[in-house]
């Protein structure tokens, strides 16, 4: 056959390969994990923004009234409840402004009302969407209901639910409210400056130079990760509140306020931008400083041409993580804030102290604006990271200079001091009888069950939260993570999948708890039993630091080679049978990373499940809060220092079981 007979030979119909049983499963796998983000994360955002578009006000025209005379006969005219209130002048235009729970009583329209009159009511709604109550009794109906006047004074009136941007208005139109975002972002923007500033230059020392004792700094600077973000603000409280030890020190500032926050801010997001940066800072390019030597270059002018451009993504991204960190945390601000007021104590207000869950929803969608932003820019700037390293790169091995190795190992003992410092003083308020009166030493404080906060119950209902979770969560995660990365095709489902897993890295945790109230707290909803049960912590928690984890597990399937799978497939083996006895045994240090680092955060959480927990599951970092809400410091600080020893203890076990388990899963790597 010719070359031309061929060119005009038409195309084929496209053939498109069947499924086979193992791509179903997977397929099918995907998509169930995918519906649980979907339900997890997806529908209770979409319930809070439609609830923070949610306006209500009572429409007067849409009630009327009939009233009888004496002897019980309607002969006059209905009137409705606007005719009445523009005859009186009861009420201006702001006061039908309502919430969705207001009630407005129908009696203040007649001004003649006596409940021992003889004179009977007839009331009505007008709208198909109108209600009014009854006592307690709810009426939606259009029909004349008929009241004696005994009844008729527990007639109330519900308001009309309408859409638009008016919780908005209001809440930029109250300075006090609108000022919190300007507080937040000024706080978060201190706060990431002298973090990153003061971890960047740890993790300098750490991994630029030749002082000693470095792992016992790297043990130290992790410490912060292991406690609540309330607990330093119990350590400043003890230390330069109204009674502080150093009080003296701030010269008449007060704590209580944005410099307690920077502090405190400052300790807890440490070993976060610690870790990245030291990421970042680790790998290095020798051939780099032997350029920079032969061309005479001043160390100042190496530092700035060669060390901080080989570190600016791991500084960039730091300095988005820590503000991200910073603006959405609520646990610090509500123990040290004092008057000083941010976004998230502002979403507590709201909800715990006014009821008024549409202006909770509209403040966290504000919270979730910058929180988003940061991610997007951080992962824009990921995006365009460029390798550092190449075949042909040499490490950077420092070389000891005795006098810059002393210089750093003071500064590494400073912020040591510091961390230790801010714990030791938590444990020593643990100790103490009586603040500052009576300084013996006592276990008072950690009877639990005599103080406000849930008791050890608590403190035991943390501990099954992290066991479920870190179970739970890593077996969802890991599967999940194996089925984007390991599905054969499907390469929108898989793209759909991915774009919900990284969602719940940009959305605050107290976002997220309240939005699982107007989800799940909803009586149409199916799910709504697992509402106030240790269920929905489990899957709040889950959903919370699903990204993280999500990342780690996909990083370590990326590093198996594809061929597992074809081989697996040519001999025939399902892949599950695959899945458990191959990726499962070499990825297990990820699965171990992941369990431990959903266990931790399980225990320290607080902005995630501050809306959710029942008083049957309270949690021991709700019970920190409550403690020190009703002024029981001590006893939050040593229920505080409880999650701080379990999460060490945790992180023990964590390394000699990882020794034991990677011992038998990882004996392929020796030679």
């Amino acid at each position: 056959m010719s070359d031309v007979q061929t060119a005009r030979l038409p195309a084929g119909p496209h053939v498109k390969g069947k499924l086979s049983r193992d791509d179903i499963i997977m397929r099918g796998g995907l998509i169930v994990i995918a519906l649980y983000l979907i339900v997890t994360l997806a529908f209770p955002l979409y319930a809070m923004m439609s609830k923070s578009l949610s306006t209500y006000t009572f429409d007067l025209s849409t009630f009327e009234f009939q009233v009888s005379d004496e002897e019980g006969t309607f002969t006059g005219e209905p009137a409705t409840a606007a005719e009445l209130n523009t005859q009186l002048g009861v009420l201006a235009p702001d006061d039908l402004i309502a919430g969705s729970d207001s009630r407005l009583g129908v009696t203040q329209f007649f001004p003649d009302f006596s409940f021992r009159s003889p004179v009977k009511y007839r009331v009505r709604t007008t709208a198909e969407d109108g209600r009014f109550l009854i006592g307690s009794d709810l009426v939606d109906s259009t029909d004349w209901v008929e009241l004696d006047s005994n009844t008729f004074r527990r007639v109330q009136l519900r308001p009309a639910r309408a859409r638009g941007l008016g919780n908005f208005i209001n809440y930029f139109s109250t300075p006090s409210l609108s000022n919190s975002i300007k507080n937040s972002v000024v706080i978060a923007t201190i706060s990431t400056i002298i973090t990153v500033t003061l971890a960047f230059w740890f993790a300098f020392a750490l991994n630029r130079t030749c002082m000693r004792f470095k792992g016992f700094f790297r043990l130290v600077a992790m410490a912060p990760i292991l406690v609540p973000s309330l607990l330093p603000g119990i350590a400043l409280v003890y230390l330069f509140g109204n009674q502080g030890m150093l009080k003296e020190l701030l010269f008449g500032a007060s704590i209580y306020g944005p410099i307690g926050i920077v502090i405190g801010s400052v300790f807890f997001t440490f070993p976060h931008a610690f870790l990245i940066i030291s990421t970042a800072l680790a790998i290095s390019d020798a051939r780099l400083y032997e350029a920079a030597v032969s061309l005479r270059a001043s160390p100042w002018r190496t530092f700035w041409t060669v060390t901080i451009p080989g570190a600016r993504y791991g500084l960039v991204s730091a300095a988005f993580v820590v503000f991200n960190l910073v603006i959405t945390d609520f646990g610090l601000p509500k123990v040290i804030g004092g008057q000083f007021n941010v976004l998230a104590v502002d979403i507590y207000k709201q909800v715990i102290g006014q009821q008024n869950f549409e202006m909770g929803a509209v403040v966290s969608v504000v919270l979730v604006i910058p929180a988003i932003v940061a991610f997007s820019v951080d992962r824009l700037v990921q995006s365009k990271q460029v390798a550092l390293l190449s075949a042909r790169s040499v490490p950077y091995q420092p070389s000891p200079n005795r006098r810059a190795d002393r210089l750093f190992l003071a500064y590494a003992f400073a912020i040591a001091l510091f961390i230790l410092g801010m714990l030791g003083v938590c444990q020593f308020a643990a100790l103490i009888k009586f603040w500052p009166y009576d300084l013996s030493l006592s276990l008072n404080n950690y009877q639990f069950n005599r103080m406000d906060g849930g008791g050890w119950a608590a403190y035991f209902n943390s501990i099954k939260l992290g066991l479920l979770t870190a179970v739970i969560g890593t077996a969802v995660i890991f599967f999940g993570a194996y089925l984007v990365e390991k599905s054969n095709g499907f390469r929108t489902g898989r793209a759909v999948f991915q774009m919900f897993a990284m969602l719940p890295m940009a959305i605050p945790g107290m976002v997220l708890g309240l939005a699982y109230i107007f989800f799940f707290n909803n009586p149409a909803n199916p799910l709504n039993a697992i509402y106030g049960t240790m269920a929905i912590l489990v899957v709040c928690t889950i959903t919370h630091f699903y990204t993280v984890s999500h990342l780690t597990a996909v990083t370590a399937l990326q590093q198996m080679d594809r061929e597992f799978e074809s081989v697996s497939a040519s001999l025939k083996q399902p892949t599950l049978k695959l899945f458990s006895r191959v990726t499962v045994p070499v990825c297990m240090p990820a699965v171990l990373d992941i369990s431990i680092y959903l266990f931790v955060n399980a225990m320290t959480t607080v902005s995630a499940v501050v809306f959710l927990y029942s008083p049957k599951t309270s949690l021991a970092s709700i019970a920190v809060l409550n403690m020190d809400d009703a002024g029981d410091i001590a006893p939050a600080a040593a229920m505080g220092m409880m999650i701080f020893y379990t999460n060490a203890a945790a992180r023990i076990l964590h390394m000699i079981a990882s020794k034991g388990i990677l011992r038998r899963t990882q004996a392929w790597r020796a030679r």
